[in-house]
């Protein structure tokens, strides 16, 4: 099992650029009221630092393994809907839930299919369920039906990073532990996102949605680096 010093000291070189990127982000902390083709590279740029997260492992890496690759054209994905959501208040914003619905399908794809974990399914199944139960009342038209494919997209997404996690069987990694974490906070991320937009304003949304976006991103880019033993692991159960 790779331990958190080994990622540290092996990874964490390689994400610098992400972190001075996500620095950039805040400090500057542009106004979404002028989108702007500067403010959607600013806003990019964190998630362009993950692509080259992931190629600085070699092509031979990304070429031997397709969860690194599911993952990275993930970020790709989600590069494009970021780009969007810059400008959702011209109408870009289903344009922006498109790119993201097919990043959850991607990483559903890299994280597989077993453990199938049928109790982490149940949980998230409960919590999709109220989260889209409370934001119902306040959808209309094509949202009612959009927001509900979305919802399960996401979750089904977080059930395949938990249902990695078998703390239990001491079946689990921490590259693993890095993927579900960063699939609880995309849910919460996202989930901020649907309040604010749908139900009511959320003080200091703006940061909660980006710092939690961010850090889901970096984990999942992270929970790639032992893909290999994770799909070997996958062959074995």
């Amino acid at each position: 099992m790779i331990g958190p010093v080994t990622i540290v000291k092996s990874e964490g070189p390689k994400l610098v650029p992400f972190f001075k990127a996500t620095c950039v982000y805040f400090v500057l902390w542009l106004p979404t009221s002028s989108p702007s083709w500067f403010s959607a590279l600013i806003k990019c740029l964190p998630i362009f630092c993950l692509w080259v997260f992931l190629l600085a492992h070699g092509f031979s890496f990304l070429g031997a393994h397709s969860s690194a690759r599911r993952i990275l054209a993930g970020l790709i994905f989600s590069s494009l809907g970021d780009a969007f959501l810059i400008w959702q208040e011209q109408g870009y914003f289903v344009h922006g839930l498109l790119m993201f619905a097919i990043t959850h399908i991607l990483y559903s794809s890299a994280f597989g299919m077993k453990p199938v974990n049928v109790s982490a399914g149940l949980a998230i199944a409960a919590v999709s369920s109220v989260s889209y139960m409370l934001l119902y009342p306040y959808l209309s038209g094509p949202f009612t039906y959009l927001v509900a494919v979305y919802v399960a997209l996401i979750g089904f997404m977080g059930w395949r990073a938990v249902a990695g996690v078998q703390l239990a069987n001491d079946l689990w990694t921490w590259t693993k532990l890095c993927a579900c974490l960063g699939s609880m906070l995309f849910m919460v991320s996202d989930l901020t996102i649907a309040v604010n937009k749908f139900c009511f304003p959320v003080p200091y949304s703006r940061a909660i949605i980006m710092a939690t976006y961010y850090a889901a991103q970096m984990l999942i880019a992270l929970s790639a680096v032992e893909c290999q033993e994770a799909e070997v692991a996958r062959k074995r159960t």
